[in-house]
């Protein structure tokens, strides 16, 4: 763990930039951990992640469900299948090779989630999906999250918004459930398998818990971080491409 204390004040901003839009923060914590000096296995990164996940999206979900943006209609359908599959993720043993790819794939999308400009349109606009549409959108993100470590928001975010299928208040509230129940179903198919391994989790867990304890006070509609989404989104580049090389290379 001595190699880690410098990850906590970078965990801290990222549970706070991530509780303010609805999100569990894990693409971020994936990042700092890939760039941490002694490489970590998949299963330390990943197990940590999702736990972090549980607590920062869970604040965030209630924050936002509080002041009334969540719509049980709109998160049910892709809750559905996304938590058995999330499950199945967990259960499915991957290389570190394969585990590199995807979660070098993960973290482009999170960067790129990360400096998207979606415009903000008339709520009369939006229309939920039906559920043949959300059904097979929330079992393959659920799959893949479950194996990556990640809550999934940053898939289904862009697809809320991009399709119109929520404005950016309710994609905040669903996204930050789908996160919850997610990252719980991706840990409970780890912990099947024997494949919980956190090591020393306190003080991550402690950063995380602060930050998005802030971020989901502030709120989506009141967080100004252009900046910080700027810089987070070339510290996941940055990881993503580290873990291009490792499975290139490796």
């Amino acid at each position: 763990m001595d190699s880690l204390w410098w990850l906590v004040p970078g965990l801290f901003v990222v549970a706070a930039l991530y509780a303010s839009v609805g999100h569990g923060g894990a693409s971020g914590y994936l990042a700092l951990l890939s760039l941490a000096p002694a490489a970590l296995a998949p299963d330390h990164m990943a197990t940590t992640a999702l736990t972090l996940n549980l607590v920062v999206a869970g604040m965030g979900w209630l924050a936002f469900a509080r002041a009334g943006h969540f719509v049980g209609r709109l998160t049910w359908p892709f809750l559905a299948t996304s938590v058995p599959a999330a499950f199945v993720g967990g259960v499915t043993p991957v290389s570190v090779r394969v585990y590199a790819v995807l979660l070098a794939g993960s973290l482009l999308v999170a960067a790129l989630r990360l400096v998207m400009a979606v415009r903000r349109r008339k709520e009369d606009s939006m229309e939920p999906p039906a559920w043949a549409v959300a059904a097979p959108v929330g079992a393959g993100i659920g799959w893949l999250s479950g194996v990556v470590g990640v809550g999934g928001g940053i898939f289904l975010s862009p697809l809320l918004l991009l399709l119109r299928w929520a404005h950016v208040k309710q994609t905040a509230a669903t996204s930050a459930c789908f996160i919850l129940v997610n990252s719980a179903a991706g840990l409970a198919g780890r912990f099947t398998r024997g494949a919980m391994d956190y090591g020393t989790l306190w003080p991550l867990l402690m950063a995380a818990f602060g930050g998005g304890l802030v971020g989901s006070r502030l709120g989506a509609h009141h967080f100004s971080g252009a900046l910080l989404r700027r810089l987070l989104a070339v510290v996941l580049l940055v990881a993503s491409l580290k873990l291009l090389r490792m499975a290139l290379v490796g």
